[in-house]
């Protein structure tokens, strides 16, 4: 099983995803992006909430680098999310202000990674905000956010069976 649930922000995307994997005995759970000096406490609260809605026997890795977490464990694996796993990649290769043609390979480069990882997963959730139906700011930072994270998603969907859309809460499967 490899499902990519999308969803906009707050819409019961990561509660969704978590409770398709509740039954199963062993999860590592991947949280991307942790800020390579711990010194962010908004993500330690974010991974604080959902790690008390877990059950105490999954296993938490707050990473980056996605790909390698999936590849080292044979658990189900439940990434949340995408968005703040692009914005890892960004920041820790400072690709925030560098020419677009630059950032889109290094970018392909890493989900190219990622998705050869989750095709060798015997389960996988991967959680994503859908990027089509949010409000993007229009400057440089975000329409190339939004563009970059559209791939990726695409990229990340032709690995999974399925896409769950999850919107105020109810599941719509694509």
């Amino acid at each position: 099983m490899k499902i990519l649930v999308t969803g906009g922000v707050r819409s019961g995307k990561s509660r969704h995803a978590e409770q398709l994997l509740v039954g199963a005995a062993h999860v590592t759970y991947v949280a991307p992006g942790r800020p390579a000096d711990g010194s962010d406490p908004d993500w330690d609260a974010r991974v604080a909430h959902h790690r008390s809605r877990r059950p105490a026997h999954w296993h938490t890795i707050e990473t980056a680098d996605v790909a390698a977490a999936v590849r080292r464990t044979r658990d189900a694996v439940l990434i949340d999310c995408l968005g703040t796993w692009l914005t890892a990649v960004l920041d820790e290769q400072g690709l925030w202000d560098v020419d677009a043609r630059i950032v889109s390979s290094e970018v392909e480069k890493r989900t190219a990674a990622l998705c050869d990882a989750l095709s060798l997963a015997p389960n996988a959730v991967v959680v994503t905000n859908e990027v089509g139906l949010g409000v993007v700011p229009s400057h440089r930072s975000g329409v190339l956010f939004r563009d970059l994270l559209g791939t990726v998603n695409q990229r990340v969907a032709q690995v999974c069976e399925d896409v769950h859309l999850v919107i105020a809460g109810r599941v719509l499967i694509l």
